[in-house]
């Protein structure tokens, strides 16, 4: 059975708004993340990610407020990022109303953490964001952390091969380089990373043309992520299943039209 590709718009929050900027940087404020969240799911999203973008730079937790009020509003599944170093801190977030986790630097810091989340929760529950970027690795892609601010020098492929080996049950690939500048997905590295892991991928960073969204299918990505083409009225998500659907990829029923 094929497994229908997910849309996902991705609600980037900083002091509890949604920003949106080109490569993390220049931020501007795109709307109230608990309204957004609603106004998505009634447009038919599949899952909906929320990332707290300066929790770990700001070195404090996501806010449980925002994320509880996004919950009651969307019953679809939530993903949530952004200060996670703990299965305390994801044993939070669930009970707030989130049903997956995504981490990133706490990861890299201790990979450990993986394998205690998993063990605690189930892989299901556990999403390994990789902020890469091309740079002088073995594979060209380097791994960095505290929302793309901070380069780590560990590659990308090697890193998401043994985090999925620790547990991770999804990998939501971002490309850096794309981030925010609406110039396609990057598809060599989607490509790369779907060559040393069989876990749902999604792809991020670079959505512009529609065009873009079954380039990233066609290299691999399971799902497609998104921030300002959703927020900024570039497409619709309808339009997207609309335009995938019409060629043959499986999309969700009922939300194509």
């Amino acid at each position: 059975m094929t497994l229908s590709i997910r849309i996902i718009p991705c609600l980037d929050v900083t002091d509890g708004r949604v920003v949106k900027g080109v490569n993390f940087t220049n931020l501007v404020d795109a709307g109230d993340p608990v309204e957004m969240a609603k106004v998505y799911g009634a447009e038919g999203c599949d899952e909906l990610t929320f990332l707290d973008i300066s929790a770990s730079s700001d070195d404090r937790e996501t806010t449980l407020d925002v994320v509880r009020r996004t919950a009651e509003q969307v019953f679809i599944p939530l993903t949530v990022g952004g200060g996670i170093r703990s299965v305390s801190d994801v044993d939070r977030l669930l009970r707030a109303g989130a049903d997956k986790v995504s981490i990133n630097t706490a990861a890299i810091t201790r990979p450990e953490l993986i394998a205690e989340i998993a063990d605690r929760f189930g892989s299901q529950v556990l999403v390994l964001s990789v902020d890469a970027r091309r740079a002088r690795t073995e594979s060209g892609f380097e791994v960095t952390t505290h929302g793309g601010r901070t380069g780590t020098g560990i590659d990308a492929l090697e890193w998401t091969a043994r985090a999925c080996a620790l547990g991770a049950g999804e990998v939501l690939l971002n490309s850096m380089d794309a981030d925010g500048t609406r110039a396609g997905y990057d598809i060599g590295m989607i490509t790369a990373v779907r060559a040393v892991t069989n876990v749902p991928l999604i792809a991020s960073g670079g959505a512009g043309g529609l065009e873009d969204f079954a380039a990233a299918i066609d290299a691999g990505a399971n799902a497609l992520l998104a921030a300002s083409v959703f927020h900024f009225g570039v497409h619709r998500i309808a339009d997207v299943k609309r335009y995938l659907s019409a060629r043959g990829y499986p999309i969700r029923e009922g939300a194509a039209h």
